[in-house]
């Protein structure tokens, strides 16, 4: 895809779901074809086979926490790198037919996690429905529509997709609730540096060297690199064998991250590359810019150093 806009892209479907509704965020997929797909690895081998360009799939929730499938795909098969961040308030509504009305619902369909995160609601508001398990909020939604039940707890993409009446908006006990996605690709240039961008990485360990993870964070700490994220998941090997999932602030251009993945290669079993991409940005206000590097560990601080030690090699004591 390098040097070519996306066009063809995939998401984790069915059609109707947060995914969907992130993907549309995205300018050249709402101008281009969105299919979905039944699964994370199913998106990702589409973009890895040349059959898509790019698949948005769900990285983390602010609830949920990380999706650990999402996590492992990527550190299987061949490589591919995040060249994009959507960040999507989970604002979930009840839905039904034209005409229903809150005594009307007896049955609500819901994906398990959607009625984990409306529960309290749920509680309040029709304590007497039963809530029957469905495999996504479009499938929810779906349900409402054909009749199979009274009412669906969806994302507000699904039901205008299913026609369906909102008998009530932002249902959710979180109303903060956010999923993080990622836009995917085949590996080719990043997108260059914008100032605020994160860089996310897979890092085994040296399993025989102690410390080993006490030495992945100083090669970060030292540069002035701020991680933003860690996650362990198991590699499937042997007990006690974890890839870490890092996110740090910076690009790959920049020279402090440039140096801190030199260390990293050093230090490591492997590091996989996973992307450098803009941050997503809610605002503008001082309070969310990314805060700026000690002095000493600023890119200028490290580029007057890399000069003074090459005049020293050429003999300038100055």
């Amino acid at each position: 895809m390098p040097g070519t806009p996306p066009t063809r892209f995939v998401y984790l479907g069915p059609e109707g779901t947060f995914a969907e509704q992130a993907l549309r965020t995205v300018p050249a997929a709402e101008r281009g074809d969105r299919t979905p797909a039944r699964s994370v690895g199913e998106a990702l081998d589409a973009v890895r086979a040349g059959e898509a360009d790019a698949a948005l799939v769900p990285l983390e929730n602010s609830i949920g926490g990380a999706v650990g499938v999402t996590l492992d795909e990527l550190v299987e098969g061949d490589p591919l790198v995040i060249t994009r961040e959507v960040v999507l308030p989970v604002e979930f509504v009840l839905a039904a037919r034209t005409g229903t009305t809150l005594t009307d619902v007896g049955s609500v369909a819901a994906h398990p996690q959607a009625s984990t995160q409306c529960r309290g609601w749920l509680r309040e508001h029709l304590p007497d429905a039963t809530v029957v398990d469905v495999l996504s909020n479009g499938a929810a939604a779906a349900g409402a529509a054909s009749g199979e039940y009274d009412a669906a707890i969806c994302a507000p993409i699904g039901a205008t997709r299913h026609r369906l009446a909102v008998l009530a908006d932002k249902i959710a006990d979180h109303p903060d609730a956010v999923t993080r996605f990622a836009l995917v690709s085949r590996p080719g240039p990043p997108p260059p540096p914008t100032g605020d961008d994160l860089t996310s990485l897979a890092v085994c360990l040296a399993h025989d060297r102690v410390g080993a993870l006490l030495a992945v964070l100083m090669e970060l700490a030292v540069r002035g690199v701020n991680m933003t994220r860690i996650e362990s998941r198991p590699t499937g090997e042997a007990l006690g064998r974890y890839v870490f999932f890092l996110d740090c602030a910076g690009h790959v251009a920049d020279v402090r991250l440039g140096e801190a993945l030199q260390g990293l290669r050093r230090v490591c079993a492997d590091v996989r590359f996973l992307g450098s991409y803009p941050r997503h940005r809610w605002s503008t206000a001082a309070g969310d810019q990314q805060a700026p590097a000690p002095p000493g560990l600023t890119d200028a601080d490290y580029a007057d150093a890399a000069a003074w030690v090459a005049r020293l090699r050429s003999g300038e004591l100055s």
